[in-house]
């Protein structure tokens, strides 16, 4: 048994010393001590989803509590990589820390006004040494949820002058029949309905709707009893 202060209020140094002992390769938790970042993957997505849980339901306790859970899986994977000897917790808080003065020149430097928002983009650009439009679509995550992702790819896209061409209801048309008409399962099947999901996620861009957002409320009606509109029924006709 490890007899850690009982404090009036912990701290993030803490929560690094804490984990640290649950990581101990002698005395350390079971669990806790044999896992690694690919083992623990989902759990640092499942607590940022339960953190804009919190948000969508504006209950600051609630939310209090899911931070700290994605603080734990931050310090939690920088325990990982400074075990291995390659970073460290006050490493990863200084490259935030210098990240941040950078990207505000506005605010931290010479630069007044709006450039320093305005060029938030091409600061993090020239800091990434990103110059071409395989460098911006290649630094998109492939783990992000895959509408999120289309949406960036395709804002990206637009940046360079590439954004997929402008589609109107009768392409969103024939793209469901595409579907409606693939066998079912096959590689047609899914093909057309990628093509789809990504074409309504450019018209949704275009009408300056967060697809990711609009589904989830589409999701949340249905999920809640809402009544069907011929819309929500799929009726391209």
């Amino acid at each position: 048994m490890i007899d850690y202060p009982n404090r009036e209020q912990y701290t993030a140094d803490d929560l690094v010393r804490i984990i640290a002992i649950l990581r101990d390769p002698e005395n350390g938790c079971p669990w806790d001590k044999v896992q690694t970042h690919a083992s623990i993957r989902m759990n640092f997505l499942e607590e940022a989803y339960e953190a804009v849980d919190a948000i969508d339901l504006n209950d600051p306790g609630l939310l209090c509590e899911e931070l700290g859970d994605v603080l734990m899986q931050v310090a939690f994977h920088a325990c990982i990589e400074e075990q291995a000897g390659r970073f460290t917790w006050g490493q990863v808080c200084d490259g935030v820390c210098r990240k941040l003065i950078g990207r505000h020149p506005h605010i931290f430097g010479a630069d007044s006004g709006q450039q320093g928002i305005m060029d938030w983009d091409s600061l993090k650009n020239k800091e990434k040494g990103r110059k071409t439009l395989t460098d911006d679509l290649d630094s998109v995550p492939r783990a992000m949820p895959a509408l999120m992702r289309a949406a960036k790819l395709q804002k990206r896209a637009a940046r360079h002058d590439a954004a997929p061409p402008p589609v109107d209801a009768g392409a969103i048309t024939a793209l469901a029949k595409t579907l409606a008409d693939a066998p079912p399962q096959s590689d047609a099947a899914e093909r057309a309905a990628g093509r789809l999901l990504f074409a309504a996620v450019e018209l949704a861009r275009r009408a300056g709707v967060d697809p990711e957002q609009a589904l989830q409320k589409e999701n949340d009606a249905f999920c809640q009893g809402a009544p069907l509109t011929s819309e929500s029924k799929f009726a391209f006709g």
